[in-house]
């Protein structure tokens, strides 16, 4: 399968992550929400520092009927906009892939809604910080998981070519026969990291791995996880990774680097940026499926009901 040229909706930092490395092995454009952003990657390119250090050079407009037709659509946009950007492509690009990148679960049923596209599913622990509409720093350059999406008919083959390409780029990536099992670690690990940092103003730190005093966050976290897997357990999905292995995991990075590991999670940088969060993809994903399996979450349903709180004080 040949992926020569990919269209990127939603240029955060994953997506001008995923544009700026791609674009140096495929013909890149990206659908922008401000007309200034358009101009400014279409003048400058795509600037990525950090973890990698390149221009690359792509094509931006706010009108999809401006851009080339792709060969893969990488749908980078916050979960609450998959709506959205699923719209922006119903009745266009029928021989084009869809891959979501999405926290949480449940964008591929969206997209799914507006086209016969062939899906790969994907969650990415990679992060970056955009510096600019142009500049995009790379912070974490971890794995991006991926795998067919099996209710779109989706075949391995198709999500390895995907694989093969983001590997071409730079980007790490593991395709799996199965992703949901991956989908739920991270759903869980995710889930756990970012309600506690919302509520705390904490960066994920090594705080959230203690449990030496009876004071330590640790302790809630591994409390948040453990009921997250009961839940998973119930609903029959076997985790590829344990989440708390994954969270103490992450916060010993710093014992090898000379910066202590301080990553600030996508919903403790909304919160900071008056923005509503994605509590309901994320955590309120969790909460649905206890519910539905019977399961009960109390920790979980009081960390979405706060988060949720604060999301609401944004309408006063």
């Amino acid at each position: 399968m040949n992926l020569e040229s990919v269209l990127v909706i939603g240029a955060g930092s994953i997506g001008s992550l995923c544009a700026g490395h791609l674009g140096q092995v495929a013909d890149v454009s990206v659908l922008a929400r401000r007309p200034e952003h358009a101009a400014e990657l279409n003048e400058r390119g795509l600037s990525v520092s950090g973890k990698s250090d390149f221009t690359s050079q792509v094509t931006a407009s706010t009108e999809i009927a401006a851009l080339a037709e792709p060969d893969l659509i990488i749908i980078a946009t916050k979960a609450m906009q998959v709506e959205v950007a699923a719209e922006a492509i119903a009745g266009r690009f029928p021989d084009a892939v869809v891959l979501t990148i999405q926290n949480g679960l449940g964008s591929e049923d969206v997209v799914a809604r507006h086209g016969s596209w062939p899906i790969v599913s994907a969650v990415t622990f990679m992060s970056g910080t955009k510096e600019s509409d142009s500049m995009v720093h790379y912070e974490l350059d971890t794995a991006t998981w991926m795998g067919p999406f099996a209710a779109s008919g989706t075949t391995l083959q198709t999500a390895e070519a995907v694989g093969e390409l983001f590997a071409q780029s730079g980007l790490v990536v593991e395709v799996l026969a199965d992703l949901l099992p991956a989908q739920w670690s991270k759903l869980i690990f995710n889930a756990s990291v970012n309600s506690v940092a919302a509520l705390t103003d904490l960066p994920h730190v090594a705080l959230f791995a203690r449990r030496d005093r009876r004071s330590d966050l640790g302790h809630l976290m591994f409390d948040l996880i453990e009921e997250g897997k009961r839940v998973a357990a119930a609903a029959g999905v076997e985790l590829f990774e344990d989440p708390w292995e994954m969270n103490a995991g992450a916060v010993q990075q710093g014992s090898t680097h000379d910066d202590e590991y301080a990553h600030v999670p996508s919903m403790l940088a909304d919160i900071r940026a008056g923005r509503r969060t994605e509590i309901d993809f994320i955590l309120g994903a969790v909460v649905g499926e206890a519910d539905r399996v019977g399961v009960a979450a109390p920790l979980s349903t009081a960390l979405y009901r706060l988060v949720k709180a604060r999301d609401g004080s944004y309408d006063e």
